[in-house]
């Protein structure tokens, strides 16, 4: 068998990196476009994004756990296994998604009443979430569904989704906040709207191409397991461990920046910018990792060699020294750009940013190769290794060291953000060393 190389992890990853991007660029749009309505607007779609985030980010989890079981399904080529991934995953996202839609009905209410700064920023508030409602059911479909194509190797599918609903998401909010060409002014709520016009546009588009080239898996006989619920149940069992990992990071990186909030003004502002920042770049990476993971599961699913594995694995690790390279050279123009990008800023809060710069270098490297060998043996079916790992370092060693460095030592932020540094190191040698056994070469993922 030929070993797949660098430029087919690029295939699939630069797909995977744009949407990415569009995904949390859309996020600032957003802001933006409800910021000229004010500070009180702006709050309250802030706490109604952060309020439907979470169930969406339980959705985003599962939907990561989708791509690496459909990646597996595809290398069988079994189309009862492929039609039984997918019937599954998108069992389980509709249902984490109308799950969230009741509980948020019936919960989020009291909530923002209590947590909103006033009566006008509570009612702002529900407005949007009410609608936002619609975007989660929308993204139970379109997640699963873009994980889907990303696994069978259609990365483009997803990017071409996201262009699609991108445009619609800004044209539509701009004029349903503002009541441009006689339509009536909804101010937050037309955010909402907007956003839940381009994900609608997005979904079907990706239903369209799923029947276009894929509706014959409706024809095919039999689940993978004998019935659907047991199909059903030994997905949730795979995915499950994947789920959690995901929903645990983006816990613990509310909690720490709940603990931020705590820090000196300037400092917390350095903070609340670089973290976008981080997370946008840090895509060019993580984004090839997944793709490794995802050519990874497919190789193990067609049972390819050993040596195989091991010179695709070789060219794959080669590549992300390179895109660490490039989220490197992102963070050093960044630093070079402060004082014009944030010039209204005072001096200290801008100095603060500059001092990012070797926490932000040293960091790419590690974390790159962190998540290839993350992404590696999640695709072999080790998930609970990989899941353990990062619940120990996220909450026995990241947030109870930010509760220490933020309010028991009052550090600066310089050594507040070098915690993410030392959590990958702390990584590094036992997700290295599990890679090193050899053992997720020869992982059987065909259950």
């Amino acid at each position: 068998m030929t070993s797949p190389g660098a430029r087919q992890v690029f295939g699939l990853a630069w797909p995977m990196t744009i949407k990415a991007i569009f995904l949390h660029g859309t996020i600032v749009i957003d802001g933006w476009l409800v910021s000229s309505l004010g500070e009180a607007s702006l709050a309250a779609m802030g706490l109604a994004a952060a309020i439907g985030g979470i169930v969406l980010g339980v959705i985003f989890a599962f939907s990561n756990a989708m791509q690496i079981r459909t990646a597996q399904a595809s290398g069988t080529d079994d189309p009862v296994y492929l039609k039984s991934t997918l019937a599954s995953g998108l069992i389980i996202s509709l249902a984490i998604g109308l799950l969230g839609i009741v509980t948020l009905f019936v919960a989020a209410r009291p909530l923002i009443d209590a947590l909103a700064s006033g009566p006008e920023v509570a009612a702002q508030s529900w407005s949007y979430l009410s609608i936002f409602t619609l975007v989660i059911l929308f993204e139970s479909v379109g997640q699963c569904l873009s994980s889907y194509f990303n696994g069978t190797g259609r990365t483009r599918i997803p990017l071409y989704g996201y262009c699609l609903s991108v445009p619609v998401n800004i044209g539509a909010s701009v004029v349903l906040i503002h009541g441009l060409w006689g339509l009536p002014a909804f101010g937050v709520a037309g955010a909402a709207m907007g956003s839940a016009l381009g994900v609608g546009v997005q979904v079907a588009y990706f239903v369209f191409r799923l029947w276009q080239g894929d509706r014959g898996l409706a024809q095919v006989p039999g689940w993978r397991q004998g019935s659907l619920a047991p199909t059903v149940r030994r997905h949730l069992s795979f995915a499950l461990p994947i789920a959690t990992t995901f929903v645990s990071a983006n816990l613990s990186t509310h909690v720490c920046t709940m603990i931020y909030a705590r820090m000196a003004l300037n400092d917390f502002a350095a903070m609340t910018l670089i973290t976008p920042w981080n997370m946008v770049a840090g895509q060019i990476a993580m984004q090839w990792t997944q793709a490794t993971g995802i050519i990874v599961a497919q190789l193990l699913g067609q049972r390819a060699s050993e040596p195989v594995l091991d010179r695709f694995l070789s060219a794959a690790w080669r590549g992300a020294f390179v895109t660490a390279a490039i989220v490197a050279a992102v963070f050093v123009a960044l630093s070079l750009s402060v004082d014009t990008l944030y010039a209204n800023l005072t001096a200290e809060t801008r100095a603060t940013l500059f001092t990012f710069l070797p926490i932000l270098l040293l960091t790419t490297i590690p974390r790159a190769t962190n998540a290839i060998c993350g992404n590696t043996l999640r695709a072999s079916g080790d998930t609970v290794y990989v899941m353990k790992l990062f619940l120990w370092s996220q909450w026995l060693f990241r947030v109870p060291a930010t509760v220490l460095a933020v309010i028991v030592f009052d550090l600066s932020a310089f050594w507040v953000l070098s915690i993410i540094l030392v959590e990958e190191i702390l990584k590094f040698w036992p997700f290295h060393s599990r890679l090193w056994t050899g053992n997720w070469k020869r992982a059987d993922v065909s259950g």
